[in-house]
């Protein structure tokens, strides 16, 4: 059912979920809109949130592809993603101790290697066990990643990180000179408070356009892919691996491909990542990226990808929104009334936060917001090949008939 066609139907057909989600996602626009407009929010900031809330979708997605999907427990989110970046950033950044200076779209072919190799290696001696094993194997894998990348200076430049990363759009045609060539605009909407949209702000929003459509692609192909017959195969082997080999289904190539897959989408985060900041360092590989992943995936609902888009954008939305907490003013006194700011830092409560969401969902909604139930079923089925109800009954019919 379109919105444009009958916005009523449209929200009628919607979950009590879905609803909720809707009017969240309405109430949180007008809220940036409006604070874009009173200039407690800049144009340039609020496009690098939303190329985060993009690169959070993207790490969802490759989780949700493994742990979804076919039920594969990786602990390793931020070692693929920060293989992703270093790949990336080792080949376009001009302090790159082994290459530097090629063209983005090198560092990204680069980093799709690096993962799916990474990918193979954990995966070859692994996926044939238990999923403990891989659990175990993955935790392991993130750190020995990390220490790599903090100690091997010859390779990665240690501690100092790579910086001198150029833009994603360098050396392309049109795009790469577009930000320097854009006028300079003063929007006026609350007199004196101009919104000014720079360069800043237009290489911010070539960045946006370049991950919703790494978003847009890598949503469109596990939509796919979910409802296709390897979908159901991978989803046979998350609730009953043996059922699914007792089927003639060889469950480990199954595994490999969605452990992969994942990976790969974890890796295209990660180069996002690195054209977007300019700069990429040991520290971007923390463990807390991988537990920030888990919690969009679990709080969206394992399987769904439209739970993973969702998680990933609430995450951002209190990692970025908490700072702001601090700017909150309360009333003291009766008469005169003064405003003065909150008595403790609210910004590093956002670790508290998130664990109240994760004890909430699992008390009242151990699916997830958006269970995957929905993705799994073609519209036409339902829209059109569904049967009709007949108008009389059998023996309605026969009645008829006798007389």
């Amino acid at each position: 059912m379109s919105v444009r066609s009958a916005p009523g139907e449209f929200w009628d057909d919607l979950t009590t979920p879905e609803r909720g989600v809707t009017v969240f996602i309405a109430f949180a626009a007008l809220l940036l809109l409006l604070s874009l407009v009173t200039g407690r929010l800049g144009p340039t900031y609020f496009l690098y949130v939303v190329g985060l809330a993009g690169m959070y979708a993207l790490l969802s997605f490759g989780l949700n592809s493994q742990w979804g999907f076919t039920g594969l427990i990786n602990f390793s989110v931020a070692a693929f993603f920060g293989v992703g970046a270093y790949g990336a950033a080792l080949m376009s950044g001009n302090t790159s101790p082994i290459a530097g200076d090629y063209l983005p779209i090198f560092g990204l072919v680069v980093a799709l290697i690096l993962a799916a190799t990474l990918a193979l290696l954990i995966g070859v001696p692994t996926l044939r066990l238990r999923a403990d094993y891989l659990a175990i194997a993955s935790l392991g894998l993130a750190e020995v990643v990390r220490l790599l990348v903090l100690n091997e200076r010859q390779w990665t430049n240690g501690s100092a990180g790579v910086r001198g990363i150029p833009s994603f759009f360098e050396g392309w045609p049109l795009l790469s000179t577009l930000p320097s060539t854009m006028p300079g605009l003063e929007i006026v909407v609350i007199p004196g408070i101009p919104i000014v949209l720079d360069t800043a702000f237009w290489r911010a929003l070539l960045n946006v356009a370049l991950v919703l459509a790494l978003v847009g692609g890598s949503y469109a192909v596990l939509k796919r892919a979910h409802r296709s017959p390897w979908g159901r195969v991978l989803r046979t082997i998350r609730s009953d691996e043996d059922l699914a080999r007792a089927l003639g289904k060889n469950t480990y190539s199954f595994k490999m491909q969605s452990f992969v897959l994942g990976s790969l989408i974890m890796a295209l985060a990660g180069v996002f990542y690195a054209h977007l900041n300019l700069y990429v360092s040991p520290g971007d590989l923390d463990p807390i990226t991988t537990f920030y992943v888990w919690v969009a995936v679990i709080l969206g609902g394992s399987g769904s990808n439209r739970g993973a888009l969702f998680g990933g954008i609430i995450v951002v939305a209190i990692r970025e929104g908490t700072r702001f907490l601090n700017d909150i003013m309360i009333p003291v006194g009766v008469s005169p009334v003064r405003y003065v700011p909150l008595p403790f830092d609210v910004a590093p409560l956002r670790l508290l936060l998130i664990g109240v969401i994760i004890i909430l969902v699992i008390r009242f909604r151990p699916q997830g917001v958006l269970p995957p139930q929905r993705e799994l079923i073609w519209p036409s089925s339902v829209d059109d090949a569904a049967p009709q109800r007949p108008e009389s009954g059998v023996r309605d019919t026969k009645a008829g008939e006798d007389e």
